[in-house]
C-alpha cells in the first residue's frame, strides 16, 4: 500500500547531496570544458598580447562558470514544492509513464532531480459528469485508477522518492535527499456523494481535498459552468449540504480544503465553514488576467486572513489573454482528432503525434506562451495583495501548465532565479516555495480532532 512508503519505511537514506548536485555537476563541468579548451589555444599562442587577451576571456568563463554554480547551489539548498501534477489515467501502467525512466511528460523523477523539485501533490483529478448513479460509480472507477497508479510509483522506486502524509515528513524527506510524493484530490465528485470515501482518500494519503472542477458537483458550484451538463451562467449559490459536511470532516481529518475552481460564493462559504486555514492550490490574480477562474483582491486578502495560502498557478490562461492562441489549439486538436479518426482530441492518446507536435511549435512562434517574467508578476502581486506569507508556487504540469522558461521540472531552477530577479529575498522565496503551504499544512493538522 502506499500508505506504507513514508520515510518512516525507509532503509536507504542518500543525502540531500545526491539529488541536489547533478545541475551543479553540468555547471561545473560545462565551465571546465570550456576552460579546457582555452588552455590549449594559449598553450600555442607566442604572442603575448593575444595571450593576455585569452586570459581576460578564461577569468570572464570562469566567473560565468561560477555563477551558475553558486545559483544552483542556492537553489538546490531549498525545499521547492508543487501543489498541483497532474497524471494520466495510465500512470505507471504504460512504460511511456512509467517515470522512473525518461518520458513525455513535463513531471518526472529524472526531470524533478535535474531541476531540484524535491516534493510535489500527485492529483487524483475527475472530470465532472452527472450527478447520477451512474455517474458517480465512474468517477469512482477512475480515481481509483489514478491512486493506484500514485502507488505503483512509490512501489517500484522508493530509492528515489517516498510518500509523505505530514508536513514534517517533507521536511524529514528532503532533509534525507528523497523527494517527496503527496496526494491531492482535485473535484470532490470523485468522493461518489459517499464521505466515508473522503475518510478512505485520507488513509490512502490524500491531504487536500479540491472542492469542484469545470462544472458545479454536488459539494459546490463551480467558477466555470459547464455548458454540456447545461449549466448556463454560474451560480449565486455556494456550498452544498453534503459541501458543508465534507468540509467538517476535512477539518477533523486534517485535511486542507482547496478553493481552485470554486465560484465565488463557494469561496465565501468555505472561509466561514472551515475552522482550519484554506488553501487555494492552483490559481492566478484576476487583478491581472480577469479570468472568473483567477482569485479577486477581496478572496486574496480572505483567504490570507484566515492564514491560508494562495499556490499560484503556472497555467498560460490565467496568467496571459491570448485568444488568437486558444483558437489556433482548438482547431489543431480537431485537425488531430479527424486525422485518426477520432470523435475528440485525446491529449493521453494523442498529444506525441507528430502532426500535434509540429503544430504545436508552429503555434508556439504565432503566439508565444506567458514567459516567467508573466508568472513571477502574479507571484508579487499576490504577495502584495495577501502578504508575503500567503503566497505558493503551483506548475499545473501535465494539466495544461508551462510557461516559457518554465517548461518541465528540469527548469525548475528558472523560478528561482526569476524570483531573486523580481528582488525577492532568500527568506522570502524559500516561503514561496513550501515554507509557507507547510506552514499551512502544520496548521490543518493542529486543528483536526483525531
Amino acid at each position: 500500500m502506499a500508505h506504507d512508503m513514508t520515510l518512516g519505511a525507509a532503509r536507504h537514506r542518500p543525502t540531500s547531496r545526491a539529488i541536489a548536485s547533478p545541475g551543479t555537476r553540468h555547471a561545473v563541468a560545462k565551465g571546465t570544458c570550456k576552460l579546457v579548451a582555452l588552455n590549449r589555444v594559449i598553450a600555442f599562442a607566442t604572442d603575448a598580447t593575444f595571450t593576455a587577451k585569452l586570459a581576460i576571456v578564461l577569468s570572464c568563463l570562469l566567473l560565468a562558470a561560477c555563477a551558475d554554480s553558486s545559483v544552483q547551489r542556492r537553489h538546490a539548498d531549498l525545499l521547492s514544492l508543487d501543489t498541483h501534477v497532474d497524471i494520466p489515467s495510465a500512470y505507471m501502467r504504460e512504460p511511456r509513464f512509467d517515470v522512473g525512466t525518461p518520458t513525455a511528460l513535463r513531471v518526472d523523477l529524472g526531470k524533478m532531480q535535474r531541476g531540484g523539485l524535491n516534493a510535489a501533490f500527485f492529483v487524483i483529478f475527475v472530470e465532472q459528469g452527472p450527478l447520477t448513479d451512474a455517474g458517480y460509480a465512474a468517477a469512482v472507477v477512475a480515481a481509483e485508477r489514478k491512486y493506484r497508479g500514485i502507488e505503483l510509483m512509490l512501489t517500484r522506486h522508493p530509492e528515489r522518492i517516498r510518500l509523505a502524509t505530514t508536513a514534517q515528513q517533507v521536511r524529514d524527506l528532503h532533509a534525507n535527499g528523497l523527494l517527496a510524493a503527496m496526494i491531492g484530490i482535485e473535484n470532490g465528485y470523485s468522493l461518489g456523494h459517499d464521505l466515508k470515501r473522503l475518510d478512505a482518500a485520507y488513509t490512502r494519503g490524500a491531504r487536500y481535498l479540491g472542492l469542484v472542477h469545470v462544472g458545479n458537483n454536488d459539494l459546490c458550484t463551480s467558477s466555470l459552468p459547464n455548458a454540456d451538463l447545461g449549466e448556463a451562467a454560474i451560480a449565486a449559490t455556494g456550498a452544498t449540504e453534503f459541501g458543508r459536511a465534507a468540509i467538517e470532516r476535512a477539518n477533523r481529518l486534517g485535511m486542507m480544503v482547496d478553493i481552485s475552481h470554486a465560484s465565488d460564493a463557494c469561496v465565501r462559504d468555505v472561509l466561514q465553514l472551515s475552522r482550519a486555514p484554506i488553501i487555494a492550490s492552483h490559481s492566478a490574480a484576476r487583478a491581472l488576467v480577469d479570468h472568473p477562474r483567477n482569485l479577486s483582491d477581496e478572496w486574496l486578502k480572505a483567504i490570507a486572513s484566515k492564514g491560508g495560502v494562495i499556490q499560484v498557478v503556472a497555467y498560460k490562461e490565467f496568467l496571459k489573454v491570448d485568444p488568437a492562441r486558444k483558437s489556433a489549439e482548438k482547431q489543431l486538436e480537431s485537425e488531430v482528432a479527424q486525422s485518426v479518426s477520432a470523435t475528440a482530441f485525446d491529449s493521453e492518446a494523442h498529444n506525441q503525434l507528430p502532426l500535434y507536435i509540429a503544430g504545436m511549435q508552429r503555434i508556439q512562434s504565432r503566439f508565444p506562451l506567458a514567459t516567467l517574467s508573466d508568472y513571477v508578476e502574479h507571484i508579487a502581486y499576490v504577495a502584495r495583495v495577501a502578504g508575503i506569507d500567503h503566497v505558493g508556487i503551483a506548475s499545473d504540469f501535465d494539466g495544461g501548465g508551462g510557461v516559457t522558461g518554465w517548461m518541465d521540472a528540469s527548469e525548475t531552477g528558472n523560478v528561482t532565479q526569476a524570483l531573486r530577479q523580481r528582488g525577492f529575498s532568500e527568506v522570502d522565496i524559500a516561503k514561496i516555495w513550501g515554507g509557507n503551504l507547510l506552514r499551512v499544512w502544520d496548521a490543518v493538522e493542529n486543528v483536526a480532532e483525531h
